[in-house]
């Protein structure tokens, strides 16, 4: 092996994709608006506000906000290459191919799903989790505020890896759970199956640590009072879900590994040779792949929760129910794996058992919905933008619920399991109930941030565009599922059946209005942040500790450490008149920003990048770069400094002297 092969291994200008137009033409218009947003940023001097301030922060505030962009981002991305599937499956029949050769549609439907459920939903909920559990729980910061910096851009370099693979390679063709054979060495011998695996594993390894960290931050660092049944249920279902990210996410790590020896030393873990079984990837894929499912849901019924309590005007019905149910769904996660397999030739007797057990985890999940209809019950329920997420959600996801127990079926299951039904059944789920949620929560919270709250008008125009769309783009599927019709295909040859694709098609477009109505919510509200402005941080009469704060938090987030007595801390306090103190201020203990995190996150991205293209002189010096940057950090970074008295105490007046105007 020559020197240049140890550099760049398969690395060539063959791996630039020249015969794609619609790369090419995709890779211009990146440039070009990148060298814009680059010039930009130098032309208004931001790079050093962007590196001190952003970047290097280890607020979690900042990086819970870092999060949802990353996740907004992306969600243009992987909502760009639904829009060409469908446009391709509304065209494609008879003799038209439609726009897109195959392998192409395989890789568009491929980082789909990877993106939508890794890179868009994952960072949306683990941002939301980041900002607002140590505000609920009274905590400065999370437990490992390094730890946090780090897992975030971890999870943005394997969002990198897979934006480089639209330009440089390819990406997998095997779906978004990569099964063998498919993605052995034999079928799948190009870098796309290699872009797959060392961009979940960056991506896994920052879930894992922020899972982590978000236990031992709720576990150990509530405020003094906060029983574990008086906490918000939003921090209950965050606890739920990081405790099955720790639990499920080292299975997945596992499992991509063992992929991993199969394509780079041959051996033959998931073969049909020398002792192999590629079931053994489909268990395992799946047992981290159904708590997957549950990990991006339930913080949303936590939201769910807050919400439909606040816009109620009344406490929460069933709290101590809402909680077992939590917990509950959170254990049967574990047990029903093997529904997403019927039909590879289980008994009836494991069939049975994991049939049963999918429709039982069913009732907990329609006790939040009773508890929720219960709240709302003679409430005084206010109809705004976050509320009607909620009511949108309800609705939609009982639809998507009732199909999922018809999938639990197994012979239901024989006859829908391959077929579109499986598909609408899938988004009706996590669009009706995870990005609908995630809109609720950044619309609710979103002042809490800012400071300012976003316009109603396009928040409104947003809701009903996804809410119209997502009918239109789904329904049709359940009924071409009901008709027989397989799922990941590109091309077909029943011209009856085209109708169904064209209303699909429109409902995406719809779909696409509303993310375009969001996207311009976003601009309206800042430019009208002024009259859109609240500094009281309780625009909603809010309950929990989260509102006590100023908006936005300062970067302390509590000048003293607030004392407990109700789930509903923020309202009990106001229901009592608590003055907030006004002297005794003491100097405030906070680690310092550091940019170790985006630097050894940065080298395990181009470890990644260099392990795709077999470049192993690159591998090797860069993955000794890592280990000894971790080590330099360990043993030489500056952890604190202090906020001063005086300076926490004049902050704290003019809140107070803002409040009291306002008031």
């Amino acid at each position: 092996m020559d020197l240049n092969s140890l550099i760049f291994g398969r690395l060539s200008w063959d791996a630039i994709p020249f015969h794609e137009p619609i790369l090419i033409a995709t890779f211009a218009v990146v440039l070009i608006g990148g060298v814009a947003l680059l010039a930009a940023i130098s032309y208004f001097k931001l790079w050093r506000y962007l590196w001190v301030e952003w970047f290097t922060s280890i607020d979690h505030k900042k990086i819970g906000i870092m999060y949802m962009i990353l996740g907004l981002i992306m969600l243009l991305r992987g909502f760009s290459d639904a829009i060409m599937m469908r446009i391709q499956q509304a065209i494609a029949f008879g003799d038209s191919t439609g726009y897109l050769p195959p392998h192409h549609y395989d890789q568009i439907f491929t980082a789909h799903g990877v993106i939508m459920i890794f890179f868009v939903a994952m960072p949306l909920v683990t941002g939301l989790m980041n900002y607002i559990v140590p505000l609920q729980i009274g905590a400065r910061d999370v437990a490992f505020p390094f730890l946090n910096n780090f897992s975030f851009w971890m999870t943005t370099g394997g969002a990198i890896l897979v934006m480089i693979s639209l330009f440089i390679g390819e990406f997998s063709t095997t779906g978004w759970l990569a099964y063998p054979p498919l993605s052995g060495i034999q079928h799948s011998p190009s870098v796309g199956m290699d872009y797959y695996i060392w961009a979940l594993q960056v991506a896994g390894v920052g879930t894992t640590l922020s899972g982590i960290n978000l236990i031992v931050t709720i576990v150990k660092m509530r405020a003094p009072g906060m029983g574990m049944m008086k906490m918000p249920v939003f921090t209950w279902t965050s606890l739920c879900t990081n405790a099955l990210i720790v639990a499920s996410f080292p299975v997945l790590t596992a499992v991509l590994a063992l992929l991993t020896l199969d394509r780079y030393v041959g051996t033959n873990f998931f073969t049909n040779d020398l002792g192999g079984n590629p079931m053994m990837y489909v268990n395992l894929i799946w047992i981290w792949g159904h708590p997957e499912v549950y990990i991006l849901i339930l913080p949303l019924f936590g939201v769910f929760s807050e919400i439909v309590s606040t816009y109620s005007g009344k406490r929460l019905f069933g709290y101590a129910s809402m909680v077992y149910a939590s917990v509950v769904i959170t254990i049967l996660s574990y047990l029903v794996w093997l529904h997403h397999f019927f039909t590879m030739g289980s008994g009836a007797s494991v069939n049975s058992f994991f049939g049963i057990a999918t429709m039982i985890i069913s009732i907990p999940t329609g006790a939040k919905l009773f508890n929720w209809l219960f709240t709302m019950y003679r409430g005084r329920i206010r109809f705004d933008v976050p509320m009607m997420w909620t009511i949108g959600f309800m609705v939609t996801f009982v639809i998507g619920g009732m199909t999922g127990v018809m999938l639990a079926i197994p012979s239901a299951d024989f006859v829908l399991h391959n077929s579109l039904f499986l598909i609408a059944h899938f988004h009706n789920v996590i669009i009706g109930g995870v990005l609908f949620g995630l809109f609720a929560a950044i619309t609710y919270w979103f002042p809490k941030a800012f400071g300012y709250k976003l316009d109603p008008f396009w928040g409104k125009c947003s809701f009903w565009c996804w809410l119209i769309g997502f009918y239109m783009a789904f329904m049709p599927l359940y009924v071409l599922g009901f008709m027989g019709v397989t799922r990941r295909l590109s091309h077909f040859e029943d011209h009856s059946l085209q109708i169904w694709f064209q209303i699909a098609a429109v409902g995406a477009f719809i779909i696409a209005l509303g993310i375009a109505c969001f996207l311009i919510q976003l601009v309206v509200s800042y430019i009208k942040r002024d009259s859109l402005r609240d500094v009281t941080g309780d625009p909603w009469n809010g309950r929990t500790l989260e509102w006590s704060t100023s908006s936005p938090p300062p970067v302390y987030n509590f000048a003293f450490t607030p004392q407990v007595h109700d789930s509903d801390a923020w309202a009990q306090m106001k229901q009592h008149k608590v003055q907030r103190p006004q002297s005794g201020f003491l100097p405030i203990h906070m680690p310092a920003n550091t940019g170790a995190g985006i630097i050894i996150a940065g080298l395990c991205t181009l470890l990644g990048f260099a392990l795709v293209w077999h470049m192993w002189l690159v591998s090797a010096v860069t993955f000794v770069a890592m280990i000894g940057g971790t080590i330099y950090h360990t043993f030489n970074y500056k952890r604190d400094y202090y906020i001063r008295a005086e300076d926490v105490a004049r902050t704290e007046a003019e809140r107070t002297r803002l409040l009291a105007n306002h008031v």
